[in-house]
């Protein structure tokens, strides 16, 4: 399994336990993830980091002085 974080601008977008798409974007050396519709972002990933599934699992929702945070559990390996 690989789990991934998302920021998140607003509470109660998604919930744990919820099955959420995912949408990939590419910027010229990195890409970056969107949990639809536009709910949350990703960080940047290195191309050898590429996410390869597009569906997922909330597994926790945290609130913390940065904001909400979204953590997604991926079927698929963790890359090295």
């Amino acid at each position: 399994m690989r789990s991934m974080e998302f920021k998140m601008e607003r509470p109660g977008q998604v919930q744990i336990g919820d099955t959420v798409t995912i949408t990939e974007g590419v910027l010229p050396s990195n890409y970056y993830y969107i949990i639809n519709p536009a709910v949350a972002m990703s960080g940047n990933y290195p191309f050898t980091k590429r996410l390869l599934s597009r569906e997922g699992i909330v597994k926790d929702v945290i609130e913390n002085a940065r904001g909400y945070y979204v953590t997604v559990e991926f079927n698929e390996e963790d890359p090295q």
